[in-house]
């Protein structure tokens, strides 16, 4: 680019994105006159996804703006919680976050997930159709325009995974209601309903079933669910409405 010269500062938040040079304080940043100032902040690193408010000289401006010589520009972050349009909220995620999905689906969430890697132009593609908010690690799948919404997954712990997730966009959390295994509905389920699905112990030991309603997979208290209830009154404690 050798067009007009602005001064550009990211918000702290988006020093990932950005080379180290960037990442304290304005600096330069050549343009070539014609690119809109959304396309020159994804030319230096950063998704739109992870991107709040552009300002201009003090004046927030759309992505669309085109840069003009000497201008100040301050890139912010999301703000917490982000509001996304449309309803109902609904995720997407892509084949590394297989973890993340089951704890989403664990507190009610509606998080679709691809467990091969389908491509980033069919991920993008299924996020437009049916308007859910892509997340992911992998920041050029950020970038693709087809995308419904998408947002970086800071962390490679699925701890802070979830916080992230649940602190940025503040979905309605109704735990124990979805199969963490497809994603589909559960509903309540009579012993003799899912008895094909028991083995001898459990059939004896247990009384109170679900059963999800798209794959048939049945569930119960078993042995990990006092591990899976720490993730759910814990969540429920920081993030719960």
């Amino acid at each position: 680019m050798n067009g007009p010269e602005i001064h550009i500062e990211f918000a702290p938040e988006l020093g990932l994105f950005v080379p180290p040079a960037r990442r304290a304080g304005a600096t330069p940043a050549a343009t070539d006159g014609s690119s809109t100032l959304g396309h020159v902040v994804e030319s230096l690193g950063v998704p739109l996804t992870e991107v709040g408010a552009l300002v201009v000289d003090g004046t927030e401006v759309p992505f669309s703006h085109i840069p003009a010589a000497g201008e100040s520009v301050r890139v912010r972050a999301v703000e917490r919680p982000q509001r996304v349009p449309g309803a109902p909220l609904r995720f997407l995620l892509d084949v590394h976050l297989g973890t993340l999905a089951r704890r989403l689906r664990l507190l009610g969430v509606d998080a679709a997930y691809e467990s091969t890697d389908i491509g980033d132009p069919a991920l993008a593609a299924r996020s437009a159709a049916e308007r859910r908010v892509l997340l992911s690690r992998d920041r050029g799948l950020l970038h693709r325009r087809e995308l419904w919404a998408g947002g970086f997954v800071y962390s490679t712990r699925p701890d802070d995974q979830l916080r992230d997730v649940l602190g940025r966009f503040a979905p309605e959390l109704k735990p124990w209601t979805r199969c963490t295994a497809c994603n589909g509905l559960l509903a309540e389920a009579t012993k003799e309903q899912v008895a094909d699905r028991l083995e001898g112990g459990t059939e004896r030991s247990y009384d109170v079933f679900a059963q999800c309603g798209d794959c048939g997979r049945a569930y119960w208290k078993g042995a990990h669910h006092d591990r899976l209830e720490t993730v759910v009154e814990r969540a429920l404690t920081e993030f719960g409405t």
